[in-house]
């Protein structure tokens, strides 16, 4: 192991965990050194002074989910200190442990503390990893209601958790459209597995795909303009893609077997799916405007499934089963597979560094969790909602 300061931490441990699968990682700004790699990264150490209460614990949670770990300030690894207050506002002060330099000074108004305490971790994110946070984002997933399910957004912790529909029926799949004002899902509500559109400023509803046969899978493409499905309309389901209103429709895919999970590629021009080749269920890519399916290689996974593309283009998280369901990670042209954590259901943060996923407890229940991919370092939502299920972070 070597090890310099100072500054950003991040995308040297993106670039070890490339090399390290045999891939070459893309020119960074680089000023320090340390061994890395997907699942064997060590946590930055960082102490907390001064914060109490409910933002002691937003801050501890913010900050471990990006690769922090928090420490007593007397641990003698020590890196960082944020040192503050919460009475009234918030305020922060981030320095170096080792040098004592101050490289953050500030005090924050508006708001809850709540949302003032995400609004620093996000600053320490940024002054130390060189990342944008995710502090502030925003998630949906299906709450899971016995024979229905609804779907419901809340901030990615979990928190201020709010149902979009309240329809009593059965719905699936959600994923948002950029810009964080739509989301698409499949709904049972006519009595058929269709595609909706709804905006979440109106409320209203429309059809992007209600075909004879399951409409399922929808994934909006990165500049919210299309959406791949899977379809069954033809008889087996296959991958097809359309604009977002259901116009222009086009089948990518005709094959006897099941596609399912379609994603995008970050720059729109490729889509990774699941399929069965050869009698077994894999992961593969097909240009966005049709042409030959590719096989995506990901060694020592067993039946891959659910991919999703990281939004820096570098990495595929999916779901494998061997005995239970585990989370994976490969590059995205294909390589090794690293089992990150025991999950389902991956969605990758927008700065590409944490993955939201589903975690089976003994009873069948499902809950969310947050995992920053290279240490390993995963917090469970506290969502009050019980049963809940595939997670979509917002772009």
């Amino acid at each position: 192991m070597s090890k310099t300061h100072r500054m950003p931490r991040v995308w040297l441990a993106l670039a070890g965990g490339l090399a390290a699968l045999g891939v070459v990682a893309a020119e960074q700004e680089i000023t320090i050194t340390r061994t890395t790699g997907i699942g064997e990264t060590p946590p930055i150490l960082i102490a907390l002074e001064g914060y109490t209460g409910e933002v002691a614990e937003v801050l501890e949670f913010d900050l471990e989910v990006v690769g922090f770990k928090v420490v007593p300030r007397s641990d003698p690894k020590l890196e960082w200190v944020l040192a503050g207050a919460n009475a009234g506002r918030v305020e922060g002060r981030l320095r170096d442990a080792v040098s004592g330099a101050e490289k953050l000074a500030r005090a924050y108004s508006g708001g809850s503390l709540r949302l003032q305490a995400h609004a620093l971790a996000d600053d320490v994110v940024k002054t130390v990893l060189g990342l944008p946070g995710i502090a502030r984002t925003r998630i949906a997933f299906k709450r899971d209601l016995g024979r229905a399910s609804e779907i419901y957004v809340a901030d990615y912790d979990g928190y201020n958790a709010t149902a979009v529909t309240r329809d009593g029926s059965v719905v699936a799949a959600p994923d948002w459209a950029p810009g964080r004002k739509l989301l698409v899902y499949t709904t049972y509500l006519a009595g058929n597995a269709d595609i909706v559109a709804h905006d979440l400023t109106t409320g209203r509803r429309t059809y992007v795909a209600r075909y004879t046969g399951s409409n399922m899978s929808p994934a909006v493409s990165p500049d919210g303009r299309r959406v791949a499905m899977i379809l069954s309309k033809g008889g087996s389901p296959d991958l097809y893609v359309a604009n977002l209103d259901g116009s222009h429709l086009r089948q990518l895919t005709k094959t006897p077997v099941d596609e399912s999970s379609p994603c995008w590629s970050p720059d729109g021009r490729t889509i990774c799916f699941s399929t069965r080749m050869g009698g077994r269920r894999t992961l593969a890519t097909i240009p966005a405007e049709g042409g030959q399916v590719r096989r995506l290689r990901t060694a020592g996974a067993v039946n891959p499934s659910e991919p999703a593309w990281s939004p820096d283009g570098r990495w595929i998280a999916f779901t494998a089963q061997r005995g239970g369901f585990e989370i994976c990670v490969v590059p995205a042209g294909g390589g090794t597979a690293r089992t990150v954590a025991v999950g389902e259901d991956p969605s990758w943060s927008p700065n590409s560094r944490t993955l939201i996923h589903v975690v089976r407890d003994r009873q069948g229940g499902r809950s969310l969790s947050v995992l920053d991919v290279l240490t390993k370092q995963r917090k469970t939502l506290r969502t009050g909602l019980g049963s809940c299920s595939q997670p979509a972070w917002a772009r």
